[in-house]
């Protein structure tokens, strides 16, 4: 049955846990997701909500209130970021949230809101909580005040695109602990494309780059799945964002995350990756490596 009041879905994932089995092998990667997953189950019942279920290293929680489920989100990215590393690297989270009616069946939770909080979470890169601005309207002053907005997305069904918003967070020993002091929200630095030897650089003053097979693109990328004019990466604000507007897809991997497909949609660029034009970066051809500074 459908239940009509502002419930809150909320979806974390362990980011970076393929690459942690490869590196520290089955034994200490599964002692480390299951601490993991742990330490977020505590998370989500101290704000009062409910672990929906767990599959694999992703959680899906149900929460009364947007504000529950963000405070549920801070303490998640806050208890995993105070554990050891792992393998030689730190774990983190990926986290996405969205309000809205939900169908109950069981224990389980079906509907759009369940639907778009999936969307959300793959939106996130690690250490990252992304909603909609729909969800942000509905946060408390003191959490609302700490969101920003992105960019839109496209999801089916929906006639206009879904505006994103991130939730700033801090890990403890930085963090003002939302005590009215707004967060410091940079300026975007400089984007820099490496292809094939190249480099390419994007400032403020050039907000918008597009990478295609077409000789007349910002940047050619010599590959036959691509299209000749692929995507276009651009600058909004304080963030650079990839748009793809292609055949086959584009292919991006933050460094430490999963590869992410685009398929007429948008992702926010983070820190470095790799973008692969029409197919998976692990099937061969130069990928362009991105360096957001």
């Amino acid at each position: 049955m459908e239940d009509s009041r502002q419930n809150t879905v909320l979806f974390a994932d362990v980011s970076g846990s393929s690459q942690l089995y490869q590196a520290a092998g089955d034994a200490v990667a599964h002692g480390a997701i299951a601490g993991c997953l742990d330490v977020m189950r505590k998370a989500v019942e101290a704000a009062r909500g409910r672990v929906v279920k767990t599959v694999g290293d992703e959680v899906m929680a149900l929460f009364p209130s947007a504000d529950a489920a963000v405070a549920a989100a801070i303490a998640m990215l806050d208890a995993v970021e105070a554990l050891p590393p792992v393998g030689g690297s730190k774990l983190g989270l990926r986290i996405g949230l969205q309000a809205g009616p939900v169908i109950q069946h069981g224990e389980d939770v079906f509907g759009d809101t369940v639907n778009l909080a999936s969307r959300l979470v793959e939106q996130a890169i690690k250490g990252q909580i992304i909603t909609t601005e729909e969800t942000a309207q509905l946060l408390n002053p003191a959490h609302r005040m700490f969101t920003r907005k992105l960019y839109s997305i496209q999801v089916k069904g929906k006639a206009e695109g879904v505006a994103l918003c991130e939730v700033l967070w801090y890990a403890s020993g930085e963090r003002t602990a939302f005590d009215g002091l707004r967060p410091r929200v940079r300026t975007a630095g400089l984007l820099r494309l490496k292809y094939l030897g190249q480099e390419t650089v994007r400032r403020r003053e050039n907000e918008s780059i597009t990478l295609g097979r077409e000789s007349g693109c910002g940047l050619t990328v010599a590959d036959h799945l691509a299209s000749r004019r692929h995507c276009t990466i651009e600058r909004r604000q304080d963030k650079w964002v990839l748009k793809d507007h292609s055949s086959n897809g584009t292919f991006v991997t933050a460094e430490g995350d999963l590869e992410i497909m685009l398929q007429r949609e948008e992702l926010m660029l983070r820190r470095r990756g790799w973008i692969s034009l029409g197919h998976p970066r692990a099937e061969g051809g130069e990928a362009v490596e991105y360096f957001c500074d």
